[in-house]
């Protein structure tokens, strides 16, 4: 079980405990909101605690908010990265992914990708990143692009779940 470095969740107020965790899932505060709002106890101090009602919340929502939260995601490689439009926790994960250094070709393979990705399923294709380089995010996009919509909606959550895991572990 891991403990958080910088923050003790069961010590702030809502207020504060939102804006530490607001975006754990990309532009999408209302889970740390109902986070909080199910109860301050201790055991949210241990970092798979917090993790498991987040993701649990998330996984519970309507589909509607479900589809807005993927929906809240860049693409990868895509104009708002050149841009430097990202979140910091998205600029740093691709970043970490080696995205930035793709060549020229490698940024039209993203954006032919993304674009024909998001012509099928209507969201924008989600992958945690981390420990990933660029050829292997490819590769996975490659293969993805042919799953059900059903198969990635459900991918897409359990990706964004475990960018959440991982930007926990950062704090």
């Amino acid at each position: 079980m891991s403990q958080f470095k910088t923050v003790t969740p069961s010590s702030l107020d809502r207020d504060a405990f939102v804006a530490a965790f607001a975006d754990i899932y990309e532009h999408s505060p209302w889970v740390a909101e109902k986070a909080f709002d199910l109860g301050q106890l201790s055991e949210l101090d241990v970092i798979e605690n917090l993790h498991q009602r987040m993701s649990d919340i998330l996984l519970s929502a309507d589909h509607d908010s479900q589809l807005a939260l993927i929906n809240a995601h860049p693409d990868l490689a895509g104009k708002a990265a050149v841009q430097g439009q990202l979140t910091e926790a998205s600029t740093n994960e691709q970043a970490g992914a080696g995205i930035h250094q793709c060549t020229a070709e490698e940024f039209a393979r993203f954006t032919e990708l993304n674009d024909a990705y998001k012509a099928k399923f209507k969201f924008p294709f989600i992958m945690a990143v981390k420990g990933s380089n660029r050829h292997q995010i490819l590769a996975a996009f490659e293969t993805r692009i042919h799953n059900s919509a059903e198969a990635e909606f459900k991918e897409a959550l359990a990706q964004i779940n475990l960018i959440a895991l991982f930007r926990l572990l950062q704090l």
